[in-house]
């Protein structure tokens, strides 16, 4: 077992007492109804989490296709536990709901299985999902945050690659808008695309001076036109960008920037455009 798996499981562990312990603490279900017995169904209760814990991770791992990994990135970890939280604060629930009518519901008339009783549980569970969330957030937060550094670190490194070594770099390229104006540019010249409202602006050099044209066309008409060059992405909604211009990558209490060479304008990268900027400059 490697020592990802065992931090995992260690913290799907301390997870599910946390929650043991507040529903030990707050009796809710009727708990304070079963003297002794309410022991015996906290444990019952421990296990049902960490079953449902486990069936999480099966789900995100063959069929949402997101298996553990450290190695993807900060934004992947967080997205990651942010499913995992989707799904396994309705699945214990529905669990501790059908514990509820099966083996407490002879002393308390309330966990009888109903809608009511689903929701009720669901409240509680997802309170504790919460708390349980912020805690880990909070205690890997500089861990996450040197993670953080040493990946934008790593992507620095690949944009030092020369331009001229880029795929299709030298190339020349025709953007053409719905109307007649159209801009003709080398790849290489190309700092990015922005979408102003029904119009993309193109900033681009020729003779090393920054130019900026508008012409009345889609972001997706740009990044279907510009999809034969993969250093060309998109790094947020209304940015497409040349990462063969990009001088650096800086990141700011948790936002991402590309500043572009030239121009030294600052791009904001979104997270789930991260991923795709890392796949460009072959990181993944």
């Amino acid at each position: 077992m490697d020592k990802g798996h065992k931090a995992t499981i260690s913290t799907r562990f301390i997870s599910t007492a946390f929650m043991v312990l507040a529903i030990a603490i707050f009796k809710p279900f009727g708990l304070e109804m079963w003297q002794w017995q309410a022991s015996v169904h906290l444990l019952a209760l421990f296990a049902l989490g960490m079953f449902s814990c486990f069936l999480t991770e099966i789900i995100l791992r063959y069929i949402i296709r997101m298996p553990r990994s450290y190695d993807r990135g900060v934004s992947y970890i967080i997205n990651r536990n942010l499913r995992f939280q989707c799904i396994n604060t309705p699945l214990v629930s529905l669990l501790i709901c059908f514990y509820r009518h099966f083996a407490m519901s002879e002393l308390v008339e309330g966990n009888r299985l109903s809608l009511g009783n689903y929701l009720e549980t669901l409240v509680i569970i997802a309170f504790l999902s919460f708390a349980i969330g912020l805690y880990w957030r909070f205690k890997y937060r500089s861990k996450y945050l040197a993670m953080e550094l040493e990946e934008i670190r790593e992507l620095n490194e690949k944009l030092s690659t020369p331009l001229h070594q880029r795929e299709g770099a030298g190339e020349s390229l025709l953007l053409r808008g719905t109307t007649n104006e159209s801009v003709t540019l080398q790849i290489s010249h190309l700092l990015y695309i922005e979408a102003v409202g029904n119009y993309v602006k193109v900033r681009y050099l020729r003779d090393n001076q920054v130019h900026a044209d508008m012409l009345r066309a889609t972001m997706k008409q740009m990044e279907e036109t510009l999809q034969g060059y993969p250093m060309i992405v998109r790094c947020h909604r209304a940015f497409l960008v040349n990462l063969g211009q990009v001088e650096q990558i800086v990141s700011h209490s948790g936002s991402t920037q590309l500043i572009v060479k030239h121009c030294h304008e600052s791009l904001p990268v979104s997270r789930s455009n991260m991923s795709t900027i890392k796949e460009a400059l072959k990181l993944n």
